[in-house]
């Protein structure tokens, strides 16, 4: 009794995963046919890259502090410009990233190829050459007013 009621629910769990991955499938093949159904769009693109990649979160929890650090500091607006536009790069390219590893993978599956493996290396370097270049920045620009208003 309880092993049927076991495999009842799980069935049942299967069947609504499936039904949901169909909607999704119909969902994807769709174009945006409004502004707001884009926007929707690219908020599910930030949501699952924020839910399933860890160096995402981590670049969100940095951006917050330099943000942070921006209006305490109260930085000239050139120099806030370019820790936004140099933060947003960062994320951009691990939007980019993700991406490009969610296609790889759907296009070879769980099979080693290693055209895959160079795009996907390459997209993850990419993030890693702006990650330096986002810190190199961020030391330029934050540490000499830090400095300065710490010893005051």
């Amino acid at each position: 009794m309880i092993n049927e009621k076991t495999d009842s629910v799980k069935e049942e769990r299967i069947s609504s995963t499936s039904q949901r991955l169909k909607n999704t499938k119909r969902d994807s093949w769709k174009i945006a046919g409004d502004l707001p159904s884009s926007f929707k769009y690219a908020l599910q693109g930030l949501v699952y890259t924020y839910g399933t990649q860890r160096n995402f979160r981590i670049h969100i929890l940095i951006s917050t502090i330099v943000l942070g650090l921006i209006f305490w500091l109260k930085l000239s607006l050139i120099k806030s410009a370019i820790l936004v536009l140099t933060i947003s790069s960062v994320l951009i390219l691990e939007l980019i990233n993700t991406a490009i590893e969610a296609v790889v993978d759907l296009s070879i599956g769980r099979q080693f190829h290693r055209l895959a493996k160079i795009a996907k290396d390459c997209a993850a370097a990419a993030v890693l050459v702006a990650s330096i270049s986002a810190l190199l920045i961020a030391f330029l620009i934050l540490v000499p007013p830090l400095l300065i208003h710490l010893g005051s």
